[in-house]
């Protein structure tokens, strides 16, 4: 019997290890890039463990280094209204929250200053779906790949886009959520004069008590009516 239980597990310990994942591959104009190319190295790229403390520093961009990791990675040339994309490197199966961020990046988007205002804006969310007989619906579940477009109106210039995943699976207590980031370092160009808004610091967008981060998701309040999306509304350019 101590054989068997301590089988089962090391097998659970090993799922939840393998479903684990990063984002180092950005796609832009119909290519996928190399692993970390334009996409800043995460400090999880061995471990593929997520970020549970919305207050960190590293909850950003979740760099293996604050300082360095900027100027180590390169700028991807990308048109505004077209469509760009994060590729995992293993298939995301936990349930949960998409979206994407942007912020300008000054000084430039290599740069470790970039993205530390009040700057992100929220341009793509993909929340799951509700209806009182089936509860919650995450198409987004056992997908490999996010895609979304940048707003024409953007204006030309240096950003960071951030991929954002909250997994769901474990969040019926404060910091079980777990986030699933990465930032891609692109110049937009063919863009407009919008405005992009609401704009939040990050960290700072959250508190981690948000109903859509600290979530039962298996056993939902009998007020439920849909899923509330953490975070600033989108726009759209």
């Amino acid at each position: 019997m101590k054989a068997t239980l301590s089988a089962l597990l090391l097998a659970a310990s090993a799922h939840l290890i393998s479903a684990h994942y990063t984002f180092p591959d950005f796609v832009a104009n119909g290519t996928t890039s190399t692993d970390w190319e334009y996409v800043r190295i995460t400090a999880n790229h061995y471990s593929n463990g997520p970020v549970t403390n919305v207050n960190d520093p590293e909850f950003r961009c979740y760099e293996l280094d604050l300082v360095n990791t900027a100027s180590e990675t390169g700028t991807a040339t990308v048109v505004a209204g077209s469509n760009v994309g994060f590729h995992a490197d293993a298939v995301m199966g936990h349930p949960g929250y998409f979206s994407a961020y942007m912020t300008p990046a000054s000084p430039a988007a290599n740069s470790e200053q970039a993205g530390t205002g009040s700057t992100w804006f929220k341009i793509w969310e993909w929340p799951p779906r509700y209806t009182p007989t089936t509860g919650l619906i995450f198409d987004s579940e056992n997908i490999q790949a996010v895609n979304f477009t940048i707003p024409k109106t953007l204006p030309n210039g240096q950003y960071l886009i951030r991929v954002e995943q909250i997994a769901l699976h474990v969040a019926s207590t404060y910091q079980g959520a777990q986030f699933y980031i990465g930032c891609a370092q692109v110049n937009v160009i063919g863009g407009g004069s919008g405005t992009p808004g609401p704009t939040v610091a990050i960290p700072g967008v959250y508190t981690g008590y948000e109903p859509g981060i600290l979530i039962n998701i298996y056993n939902l309040p009998s007020n439920f009516t849909g899923y509330p999306s953490p975070g600033p509304a989108v726009w759209t350019g």
